[in-house]
């Protein structure tokens, strides 16, 4: 278990005011090494409000603490940032992995999405790079 002051302290560095909702989704997500979905967030904390857990990834995602990762399965997966990262296209974006077996998805923070570059008058927004296959866990 987190330190409560060390939670607080991360919180406090991205700019988000330290509840003790926010406290334990924040644990949640550094307990875990796989990108997770509202819906399995919403199964770990049966007890609290669906919409609450929700405001509470969107004020992370808003402040960079998390990314939102589009995997293919139409449903939105969350997982923490590297420290320093700013979710930049060209700069700090990564590979995530999609096992088609387990469901779960990856962020392969060491493989970097390179910089594409684009014609004139066009303007990145967001890049995405998901691969599909079968995990390492999976295929032994």
């Amino acid at each position: 278990m987190k330190t409560i002051l060390k939670l607080e302290n991360t919180l406090s560095q991205h700019r988000i005011k330290p509840t003790a909702m926010r406290l334990l989704v924040l644990e949640y997500l550094l307990d875990r090494e796989t990108a997770v979905s509202l819906t399995e967030l919403y199964k770990d904390f049966e007890k609290s409000d669906r919409i609450t857990l929700y405001r509470t990834l969107k004020v992370f995602e808003e402040n960079g603490m998390v990314h939102s990762i589009d995997d293919g399965t139409g449903v939105p997966k969350y997982a923490l940032c590297e420290e320093g990262c700013e979710c930049e296209v060209g700069k700090d974006l990564h590979v995530h992995f999609h096992c088609s077996k387990c469901n779960e998805t990856v962020c392969l923070t060491n493989h970097k999405i390179p910089k594409i570059s684009l014609p004139e008058g066009y303007i990145a927004e967001n890049s995405d790079l998901v691969v599909t296959g079968i995990c390492k866990k999976c295929s032994k």
